[in-house]
């Protein structure tokens, strides 16, 4: 008889339960979600030559409410950084890299609090070292700050790596053997 009480319950409880779930799904459905845009601004150049490979596709993204122009997201700089090893003896272990903004008179334009820093990691997913004549590349998104896209006073990107170069030795050995009868 309780198993029967039980399973009267439970329908009465789910028959109760699903208008009230429609209710708040169709209260949702009307109300107004803010429409939200990429906007981008590209960096001139967009490909920047660095000492050990390049800094390509270097644009500024942030994400803004339609209409309001409320930024939702802050700026981030994004690009791809492409590093090629051409010492002929030596590795080189990545680290890590960090990117500074420096304005027309060459001061660095900071960052606004609470926006962390700009610097990244280097990832692998195989050997930890860029061996002689290898290359490697790694997507850059660190933030950026919300100044200069308006009073547009960017006038350099500073990249600073940080890695350990180490000795690299290739040897052939010769062993001399014989074969047993």
């Amino acid at each position: 008889m309780k198993t029967g009480r039980n399973a009267w319950l439970t329908w009465l409880a789910g028959g109760l339960l699903a208008p009230g779930l429609a209710a708040c799904s169709q209260q949702d459905q009307g109300g107004t979600v803010p429409q939200v845009e990429d906007k981008s601004f590209p960096v001139t150049p967009g490909t920047a030559t660095v000492k050990a490979g390049e800094l390509q596709d270097l644009r500024v993204t942030e994400r803004v409410e339609k209409g309001s122009g409320k930024v939702v997201d802050p700026p981030k700089l994004r690009g791809t950084l492409k590093l090629k090893n051409t010492s002929g003896n030596q590795a080189a272990r990545l680290i890590a890299g960090k990117i500074e903004y420096a304005d027309a008179q060459g001061k660095l334009i900071p960052l606004a609090e609470g926006r962390g820093d700009t610097s990244f990691k280097f990832y692998s997913y195989g050997p930890d070292r860029l061996d002689p004549g290898l290359e490697t590349s790694q997507s850059i998104e660190v933030p950026f700050p919300a100044a200069p896209l308006k009073d547009k006073t960017l006038r350099d990107i500073r990249l600073e790596l940080s890695y350990i170069p180490t000795p690299y030795k290739e040897e052939t050995v010769h062993i001399q053997v014989s074969l047993g009868k």
